[in-house]
């Protein structure tokens, strides 16, 4: 039986890149080199039939350990809450008022880039607190 090793996670929006370039600033990751033969992603979109310019995007982890995440033009919009989203722990194994101030601090910062801030989550004495926002387009995600 085989073993699943690595995945990505796929993001269906209107502007990959954008979206992408986020999600980047907001976890470090890097954008890949662009394929073999091509100098830039510039240049490789360039190289794309007209319809499939601008239609998909990519970030992976620098360090290798973090899945890739891909970011694909769909023609839909968003219209209801994801049934899948990513948590950004930036309070692991934080509690109380310091783990709060660590995840305020970030919140301001991912705010600053672009996301929204939906709601806090208060600590209810068996969860820790985290913070509910969306991306550049609206996709929620936890900050954790």
């Amino acid at each position: 039986m085989a073993s699943i090793k690595q995945f990505q996670v796929t993001f269906d929006c209107a502007e990959p890149e954008r979206v992408a370039r986020f999600w980047c600033e907001a976890l470090g990751y890097v954008v890949p080199p662009p394929p073999a033969g091509f100098a830039s992603w510039d240049e490789f979109d360039r190289s794309l039939p007209a319809e499939r310019r601008g239609s998909a995007f990519a970030c992976v982890d620098p360090s290798g350990v973090g899945p890739r995440l891909f970011f694909q033009r769909v023609p839909e919009g968003k219209v209801v809450k994801n049934r899948v989203h990513l948590d950004v722990r930036a309070g692991a194994g934080l509690v109380g008022e310091e783990r709060l101030a660590v995840l305020e601090a970030e919140c301001a910062r991912l705010v600053a880039l672009g996301a929204v801030r939906v709601r806090l989550l208060p600590a209810d004495g068996v969860e820790e607190s985290c913070i509910v926002m969306q991306d550049v387009e609206g996709n929620e995600f936890c900050l954790d």
